[in-house]
């Protein structure tokens, strides 16, 4: 069974899978949708996944700085929601605090263009949530 990755944002969403043993994260897609089209990424996500066998999703939880809840959670919270009524799967949320800003600077230090940056930034970043999670397991 494997577990799945994702950055949520208005109108991508980053898509990560762990191999079998729950391991290692490597980035699979981003879907793109219009401004908050949540049923939409979901019906996507789940054409991309429908022959994968999913344990559990990781889904990013963006707080702010000091712990709190803003807008961009609020939206992950009703996310997470709708994942469980599609997918019958358990969905962890994951504090992603600056996991945007480490996708960003690993794609700089393999010199990706800026243009290039910006259409990997999401599933980088999904798989820097999915490996933050797949590591504390271990340590567990």
């Amino acid at each position: 069974m494997r577990t799945i990755g994702l950055d949520l944002g208005s109108k991508t969403l980053g898509v990560a899978i762990s191999d079998p043993s729950n391991t290692i994260a490597t980035k699979l897609t981003t879907i793109t949708f219009a401004n908050n089209d949540f049923p939409y990424a979901i019906k996507e996500l789940f054409a991309i996944l429908k022959s994968a066998e999913i344990d559990k999703f990781v889904l990013g939880l963006p707080k702010n700085m000091d712990g709190s809840i803003g807008f961009q959670a609020q939206s992950s919270i009703s996310f997470k929601t709708m994942l469980e009524e599609t997918f019958k799967k358990d969905v962890v949320l994951w504090d992603e605090r600056l996991t945007s800003k480490m996708a960003e600077s690993v794609m700089i230090q393999a010199n990706l263009s800026r243009k290039k940056r910006k259409t990997k930034v999401d599933f980088v970043a999904a798989t820097i949530i999915l490996q933050s999670y797949l590591d504390s397991r271990k340590r567990v």
